[in-house]
């Protein structure tokens, strides 16, 4: 009888100590943002390739891209001059987290020369 509670113990602590896999990809995003904020170490199109990167090894995994990535990867394509991707990585952004429009359209119109 020992035997038996003892091992369906370990399997109720063994249960326990399984973990749920991450709900996003996060990839290379937290050090793209962190070169963001820092400067000067890592290029503009440096962030742009490891976003993207990270954008594709989401895919090719099958999971989600984290919360910001598409945001991060628009505001770079502004800074490179490239408006029409900008924009189109913030509407990415708003429709996959749609919890986030309010910010992306912000972003979007003072980014498009507008006051908000």
């Amino acid at each position: 009888m020992d035997k038996v509670i003892t091992a369906l113990a370990l399997a109720v602590i063994l249960t326990g100590c399984t973990s749920t896999p991450p709900l996003y990809y996060y990839g290379d995003y937290n050090n793209a943002v962190y070169s963001y904020f820092k400067g000067g170490e890592v290029t503009v199109q440096e962030q742009i390739q490891a976003l993207e990167t990270t954008i594709e090894k989401a895919a090719a995994r099958q999971q989600h891209i984290a919360p910001g990535v598409h945001a991060q990867l628009g505001m770079l394509y502004f800074e490179t001059g490239n408006a029409d991707r900008g924009t189109a990585e913030l509407s990415r952004e708003k429709q996959l987290f749609p919890e986030s429009a309010q910010y992306i359209d912000f972003l979007l119109t003072t980014r498009q020369g507008g006051t908000s």
